[in-house]
């Protein structure tokens, strides 16, 4: 949380409207409308807030009425109270919050890089496991695992014959 916000809405202030801003804004008062920025927004304890929030981070100490949407992060630390729904990729709710909602966390907005349809996305070596970084092989050729002894034999009951086997007739023996 930034110690020095761009912008106070102080106790006893009221704003009805539409709020955009860049960096921090700190609300303490009365607002009522809508809420957009890419920076962060902190409500402070004993604000009152109906909106409909979309922001980079939101920090919630007051009471909010409306739904959030944050591309980073949505803290609520006590006495919080929130009546509406959250989309973050992260949430913070600390003990003694009141929440009164639906929660849906999703992605960054600056995710992975996703592979054209059609085609494969290259494999970082640093992702794959360390086992095929010290044998130089890569993700998409085959490791044969060892195969126990007591694996190798085949079960009693039903079993479908090997692909080079010729296909009884018939009925097959079992045992239940």
């Amino acid at each position: 949380m930034n110690s020095n916000p761009n912008a106070l809405l102080g106790k006893g202030s009221s704003f009805d409207g539409k709020l955009t801003f860049e960096g921090t804004v700190h609300i303490d008062g009365k607002f009522t409308g809508e809420i957009y920025s890419e920076g962060t927004l902190v409500i402070g304890e004993g604000a009152e807030v109906q909106a409909e929030i979309r922001c980079g981070s939101v920090v919630v100490q007051g009471n909010v009425t409306g739904n959030i949407t944050a591309s980073d992060t949505v803290e609520l630390i006590a006495p919080a109270a929130l009546r509406g729904n959250i989309s973050s990729p992260a949430l913070h709710i600390g003990k003694g919050v009141f929440f009164d909602g639906n929660c849906q966390m999703t992605s960054k907005p600056a995710a992975m890089p996703t592979a054209r349809p059609g085609t494969t996305a290259p494999i970082a070596r640093a992702a794959q496991p360390p086992s095929l970084q010290s044998t130089g092989l890569r993700e998409s050729q085959q490791i044969q695992a060892p195969v126990h002894a007591a694996a190798q034999q085949r079960p009693s009951g039903i079993y479908l014959p090997e692909p080079s086997m010729s296909r009884p007739v018939g009925e097959l023996p079992h045992k239940f």
